[in-house]
């Protein structure tokens, strides 16, 4: 026992460190525009050959990538209540299929179009259609995805969001938009939380709280699309698999995602209002310093190189994905304003 947790311990305090300068150095670069998650996976990255050359610490960063990060995810869920979702209104739930619908409908349909592998390809519209990084983090394990179109996607989510944060405002005033139709505007259609604040809170106070209730919403709504990713991850197994296994039914039991079960378990604590807010407070810090962790690990085993080398035309998706959304999300709004 003791040797294994020696085998381990290396690994997780240098990522542990990671985390730490990250969450620091993103707390002080001003408007947000760094988040914590996207600095930590790229000093990861500039840290890659450090990790081949210090062999011992390959077995904590592993178990960083991969059980920390579900334990970041699960205790995510005490951030969010079913109570957000009746907060927002059918009226913001409607707006969410037209963009949901958009992004995974879009992302497959260019995907093809673009020849982009289908993992990568379904990272990008996750990444779009839920809460950036987060999803892309929650879903690539799930479909077993490359460490590279991992950090691919999330890189890809980074430099939009830079763009979102910086043109919405902008974009908001310019088309007379008022506090609440933007906020719905910003939170169906920019991808990580803390570009949705960053882009919400610069056009007005009510707007970026609105904002903000409904991208909450809408990473409630990484449960039903996880389940299915496993799903579908399975069936394509099964067919790339030899002739005597393609008649075999998928197990659901066998590719369940049982954590996303303690996630829901957590949003449920939160929703009773039981949990001290306190706790509350704790556990979201908690959450927040595995996820940070497990993507600087994500990081520190995935190089430069290797991303650069999925080329240009996944980022190109990303762009056509993104950009889809905005547009949709903001045409929705409109037509829903004539039929309700």
């Amino acid at each position: 026992m003791i040797d294994k947790s020696k085998q381990y311990s290396s690994g997780i305090l240098l990522t542990l460190l990671l985390a730490t300068f990250s969450m620091l150095v993103s707390s002080r670069i001003p408007g947000d525009m760094i988040g914590s998650s996207v600095l930590a996976l790229i000093v990861g990255m500039l840290l890659h050959p450090v990790l081949e050359r210090l062999p011992q610490t390959s077995s904590g960063v592993h178990f960083v990538s991969t059980k920390v990060l579900k334990l970041g995810i699960i205790l995510m869920g005490i951030t969010l209540s079913f109570a957000q979702v009746f907060m927002v209104g059918k009226y913001a739930l409607l707006l969410m299929v037209f963009t949901l619908t958009t992004a995974f409908g879009g992302g497959y349909v260019f995907g093809r179009l673009f020849k982009v592998d289908w993992k990568l390809s379904s990272l990008l519209s996750a990444s779009t259609a839920i809460c950036g990084g987060t999803a892309v983090a929650t879903i690539g394990p799930v479909i077993e995805a490359d460490d590279r179109h991992i950090a691919y996607a999330i890189s890809a989510t980074f430099l939009f969001d830079i763009l979102t944060v910086i043109l919405f405002p902008w974009a908001g005033r310019l088309l007379g938009l008022n506090d609440i139709s933007y906020g719905l505007w910003v939170g169906t259609a920019v991808n990580d939380t803390s570009s949705v604040v960053a882009a919400g809170y610069g056009f007005s106070e009510l707007a970026g709280s609105f904002a903000v209730i409904v991208k909450l919403t809408r990473t409630l709504l990484i449960v039903p699309v996880v389940l299915v990713f496993s799903y579908v991850h399975a069936k394509r197994k099964l067919r790339t698999a030899d002739a005597t296994q393609t008649e075999q039914k998928v197990k659901i039991a066998s590719i369940f995602p049982w954590f996303i079960l303690l996630f829901l378990v957590m949003v449920t604590a939160r929703s009773t209002g039981l949990v001290p807010d306190q706790l509350v407070s704790a556990i979201s810090f908690a959450s927040k310093l595995f996820m940070v962790m497990a993507l600087s690990a994500i990081g520190l085993k995935t190089s430069i190189e290797e991303v650069k080398g999925v080329g240009w035309k996944p980022m190109f998706l990303g762009v056509t994905i993104d950009t889809s959304v905005v547009f949709v999300a903001l045409a929705a709004q409109a037509l829903l304003q004539k039929l309700f």
